[in-house]
């Protein structure tokens, strides 16, 4: 690391601290030519995941919209936020964990649904049918006995 006062290309940390949850670190070093002291942070590089939509389409992964989606169908049901945002914790780290530069919004829909099916049946069940734009009630009936009989096998 560079001293910004005099461009001596050696210094040793002083002090190191964890900052952002544990997401970067802060590190005081000191120049070992000048003596004087400065600041520098570590931060994990995010790769930019883009996510292909059903049209060809493609947007950053956006973890707040994945929220949201959650959040619609857990409404009145006996689900905390935190437990819906460790969901999304977690599906955003396994997107990361697959090392893709794009995933489709299929995938991540599946994700989404394996989650609230562990947590909560009713939740699973208004996600899938809008996911998967349920077109009749046989179609949702189906997904019913899917459910039940996932259920049973257990």
């Amino acid at each position: 690391m560079k001293c910004p006062y005099c461009d001596f290309d050696t210094s040793k940390v002083v002090d190191s601290r964890p900052i952002e949850e544990g997401n970067s670190i802060r590190r005081r070093r000191e120049c070992e030519n000048c003596k004087k002291r400065f600041t520098t942070y570590e931060k994990i590089e995010q790769v930019n995941v883009m996510i292909v939509k059903k049209d060809g389409a493609r947007e950053f992964f956006d973890r707040e919209k994945i929220l949201k989606g959650i959040i619609r169908s857990c409404e009145k049901r006996p689900i905390s936020i935190k437990q819906m945002e460790n969901i999304v914790t977690d599906i955003e780290k396994e997107i990361v964990n697959m090392m893709q530069r794009e995933i489709s919004s299929e995938e991540i829909g599946n994700l989404v649904m394996d989650k609230l099916k562990d947590i909560d049946e009713v939740s699973y069940v208004r996600f899938a049918s809008v996911y998967r734009q349920f077109k009749d009630v046989n179609s949702f009936l189906d997904e019913l006995k899917n459910i039940i009989e996932e259920k049973s096998r257990k």
